[in-house]
Parts: C-alpha cells; sequence; structure tokens
C-alpha cells in the first residue's frame, strides 16, 4: 500500500479513537448532570422527593409530578415512565396519586401508570422492563374501537420487600402482600398473599410460606449465607481461594477413585516427595519410578556392571 495512503488510515482511526472518547466523556458528564436528586430536581416539582433516591438520565417520561410521592433512597433506572393523572395539567386534588415507598428499585424501561392511586411499599425491587398500571382499556361496546372506549381504573397496591422479575405486569385492582415474588414474564390481577410465589399468565401461587409449614413446596436449593458482619475483601478472597483449593482436591480423589495424597501442614507434598508430583498412594510420582521398580535404564547399568565384574 502506498504510503499516503498508509498516512490517511492512521489519521482516520485516530480521528475516530479520539471522537469516540470525547462521544463518551459527554454522555457520561451528561448522565451526572441530567440525573434528578433532591436537590438536583432539573425542572420536575415532585411532591416529595427523599434523600438518597436518584432518578437516572435520561427519564422517560414523567408527568404529574405534583401528585408523585418518592421516599428516600430509591433508585430510578433509564427511561422509567412515572405518571400521575391520564393526561398532563390536571388537577387531581389534594392527595398524591402515585405513592413510591423508602429503597424501591424500579428497573430500566419500567412504567408506572397512575391514573387510580397505585402506593408501591418500601424495599420493592423490580427489574427492567416492568409495567403498572392502574388503568386499563374496556371493550364493552363491540362496534366502538377499543382505543375509543372509556377506560377502566382501579387502585393498585405492591406490599414490602416485593421482588417484581423482568416484563412482570401488574394490572389495576391488584393488590400484592409482604415479600411476594413475581416471575418474569407474569401478569398478575386480583389479590395475592404475603409471602407468596406466583407465575403465569395469569399469574396463579406456585409456591407459599407460612409459619407452621415453610416454604411449600420445598425451596429445591439451600438458602444462601449471608456474609458475617466485619468480613473484609481480602479475608472473602481467601475464603473464596479456600474453597476452590478444596473443591480441586475433591476432583483429584474422584478422578484417583478416592485415593489421597500426603502433604504437610503448609499444603505442600510431605518430606521426602517430589515437588514435581503428588504422591498418589499407590502410584509413582511424576519422573520417579514406583517404590520396588527399577527404570529400564538403571536396569541396564546394572547388567553392565555385573559384566564388567565377571570379567
Amino acid at each position: 500500500m502506498p504510503k499516503n495512503q498508509n498516512t490517511f488510515s492512521s489519521l482516520t482511526t485516530l480521528r475516530r479513537r479520539v471522537a469516540g472518547r470525547i462521544a463518551h466523556g459527554v454522555w457520561r458528564w451528561m448522565q451526572q448532570a441530567g440525573a434528578v436528586t433532591a436537590r438536583t430536581t432539573g425542572g420536575l416539582r415532585f411532591g416529595t422527593i427523599g434523600e438518597g433516591t436518584r432518578l437516572a438520565f435520561p427519564q422517560g417520561t414523567v408527568f404529574g409530578e405534583p401528585w408523585i410521592h418518592l421516599g428516600e433512597c430509591c433508585i430510578i433506572a433509564e427511561q422509567v415512565t412515572l405518571t400521575a393523572g391520564m393526561l398532563p395539567g390536571l388537577d387531581l386534588g389534594a392527595e398524591p396519586v402515585l405513592v413510591i415507598g423508602n429503597g424501591v428499585v424500579l428497573g430500566r424501561d419500567s412504567h408506572v401508570i397512575a391514573d387510580a392511586p397505585i402506593r408501591i411499599g418500601n424495599d420493592t425491587f423490580c427489574g427492567p422492563g416492568v409495567y403498572i398500571t392502574s388503568t386499563n382499556h374496556s371493550y364493552d361496546d363491540p362496534h366502538e374501537p377499543i382505543g375509543r372506549q372509556w377506560p377502566r381504573s382501579e387502585p393498585v397496591e405492591i406490599g414490602p420487600g416485593c421482588w417484581l422479575g423482568t416484563g412482570a405486569v401488574i394490572l389495576p385492582g391488584a393488590r400484592l402482600g409482604r415479600n411476594v415474588v413475581v416471575a418474569a414474564g407474569s401478569v398478575v390481577r386480583g389479590e395475592v398473599p404475603d409471602h407468596a410465589v406466583v407465575a403465569g399468565a395469569p399469574a396463579r401461587i406456585v409456591r407459599r410460606w407460612s409459619q407452621e409449614t415453610g416454604w411449600q413446596p420445598p425451596l429445591r436449593t439451600p438458602a444462601p449465607v449471608p456474609i458475617p458482619d466485619g468480613m473484609t475483601s481480602g479475608q472473602l478472597r481467601a475464603l473464596a481461594e479456600f474453597a476452590e483449593a478444596e473443591q480441586g482436591m475433591a476432583e483429584v480423589q474422584e478422578d484417583t477413585g478416592g485415593a489421597g495424597y500426603q502433604a504437610d501442614d503448609a499444603g505442600q507434598p510431605a518430606e521426602g516427595r517430589q515437588a514435581e508430583g503428588w504422591q498418589v498412594e499407590g502410584q509413582p510420582v511424576e519422573g520417579q519410578p514406583a517404590e520396588g521398580q527399577e527404570t529400564a535404564e538403571g536396569q541396564e547399568t546394572a547388567d553392565a556392571a555385573a559384566v564388567g565384574r565377571s570379567g
């Protein structure tokens, strides 16, 4: 390739790199500057917005803010829609319409459409694309287009500590109890009791917990062990490495039919063993003949010595 073409290609690559870094830098700055918090509302006049709550940039559609109350330490991801009332600019009265408790997480591209009151309890987490609405289309008149018929609205209540999986839909009139799990893609209507797991469209209870019987049907996996208070990141790494070493030792024992190896307290082969391999019971160390056996080379040397003596 001619030299001038190489130079042109290098300049083009350099320009693209510089442009990419500038674009990403500007976008990160916009994400920081465009986020909405209690101190930087960005022109959105919520009824209340608690300390530590953050609406990521870019926001989705937001209107009816005076009737939207956000608790403390909420995480509202990008492109989340929050609306109160059917249209912007309506007077919805003195009471809040959409109330989101403390510590609530709304995943990216989620929608909360509150034409009638919606209450979301503390510490409820929602995955991406969750849709919560208090309004639904009606189709009473078979001769009128459904989109032109007046919708139906019913309040929605979601209790504290719930988990709504990706793509879950909560329909008007739904009432979820405490610590309810909604499986991904489920469509929920009606009442769901405390400590229930629901799945499907329409969602049905597939598991439930009670004080007397625990989880029924029983959980198939053991409960995760919480991290002890005060444990450092270095200790966690050491614990993970120890668990990996134990797993490796178990695999070695399985491969050798249960035979173990001899090692000192430091995890090294016991004294007298070669460092190249681990002495497995009944098997030679790599590069060393088994006990009671001689190598072919050693046997040849011994035979040659015997011939010399006999001569």
